[in-house]
C-alpha cells in the first residue's frame, strides 16, 4: 500500500463556463483535484487568482464523478442548478 501525501502546495482549476456576462465558472482544488469547490469570477480576477495561486489546468475530460466512476444521478454539481430544471 502507498502512502499518498496530501500536498496543499498543489493547486488545480477545471473551467466550467466562460460566460457571455464576463464571469468564468469552475471547479478550484487543492491537494487532489477530485476535492474541490465550484466558484465564479470575473475574467480578470480569475487570471489574477490562477497566477497568484500557480494553478495547474485540468481538462475537462479529466473530471470524475464523485464515486470515481461513470456519473449518476448522485454526480450533482451547483453548476448544473442553472442550466437544468427539476422536477
Amino acid at each position: 500500500m502507498t502512502n499518498k501525501v496530501f500536498d496543499t502546495r498543489r493547486k488545480f482549476v477545471r473551467v466550467n463556463e466562460l460566460r457571455k456576462d464576463g464571469f468564468v465558472e469552475f471547479d478550484f482544488a487543492i491537494g487532489e483535484p477530485e476535492l474541490f469547490v465550484e466558484l465564479i469570477m470575473p475574467s480578470a480576477a480569475f487570471d489574477e487568482f490562477c497566477a497568484t495561486n500557480k494553478v495547474t489546468f485540468l481538462d475537462e475530460n479529466r473530471r470524475l464523478s464523485v464515486s470515481g466512476e461513470e456519473a449518476s444521478d448522485w454526480d450533482w454539481r451547483l453548476h448544473n442548478a442553472t442550466h437544468q430544471r427539476f422536477k
